[in-house]
């Protein structure tokens, strides 16, 4: 049985989706079978995999809407490890959360779509929208854990406190066994005042949760997404590779 985890934080541009793409990356290159499943409308996941949207015939928007099974979808990543998968999206996605509003048991369609292949995986990564949406309760609905990157800039706990609210609503009301796996500190750049403080108050506000894994600003980082491929396979010698690899020993050790 899939262990799946939701990489959520309802602000963009923390590194939430470079987090889901190099996890299950890496994942994948310690031995495990990982899905990753796009529930982004920006479909950043996807691309960043190497998956052309020109050449989608069905996705996540189908899977919703209930028009194909989520194994109908799933591709192979255009990675050299052959044990990571992918669910692709489309920024149709987006229309489709507007119609899932109209649906009966509407929080819990991407649960039921995740039970037709959990016993295929040993871990389902799901990149959620920057938003408390419909598609995020959705994807916190059908987790195990939640992942929750948070950036080591101002603001950085903007908004987090109702992300818990929301998550242990759901907790409470449909999914009991849902937990925080972690709190990741990215964009972290030892040589400011700033990062250091900002992790401090995320330590301070967390505890155990924070992961030991910083995740550092880099520039092959960066890079990697435009070349369709993960930051393991783009440069593994450099310190984001070197972050993640780190991470995914965590994540192993966090979901025994």
């Amino acid at each position: 049985m899939a262990k799946v985890i939701t990489v959520t934080n309802q602000k963009g541009g923390v590194g939430k989706t470079t987090t889901s793409i190099n996890l299950a990356f890496y994942l994948a290159k310690k031995g495990q079978r990982v899905l990753l499943v796009d529930f982004d409308p920006q479909g950043n996941a996807t691309s960043g995999l190497g998956v052309d949207k020109r050449q989608i015939k069905q996705s996540m928007c189908d899977v919703m809407l209930g028009e194909a099974e989520l194994p109908e979808i799933i591709v192979q990543a255009n990675q050299k490890n052959k044990k990571l998968f992918i669910a692709p999206t489309v920024p149709e996605l987006a229309n489709v959360e507007v119609q899932m509003a109209e649906m009966e048991d509407k929080f819990r369609i991407l649960k039921k779509a995740l039970d037709t292949v959990t016993d295929d995986y040993d871990y389902v990564i799901i990149d959620s929208p920057p938003s408390l949406s419909l598609l995020t309760v959705n994807g916190m609905i059908a987790a195990n854990y939640l992942l929750l990157p948070v950036q080591t800039e101002f603001y950085a706990l903007e908004g987090v406190a109702q992300l818990l609210e929301s998550m242990n609503l759901v907790k409470k009301a449909m999914n009991p066994k849902l937990k925080l796996l972690g709190v990741l500190a990215t964009m972290y750049d030892r040589r400011t005042v700033l990062s250091s403080q900002v992790l401090a108050e995320i330590k301070r506000y967390f505890k155990d949760k924070v992961f030991e894994t910083t995740i550092p600003r880099n520039v092959r980082l960066a890079e990697a997404p435009s070349h369709g491929v993960a930051i393991g396979q783009y440069d593994r010698f450099s310190k984001g590779a070197k972050a993640y690899k780190s991470l995914a020993d965590e994540v192993l050790e966090r979901t025994k």
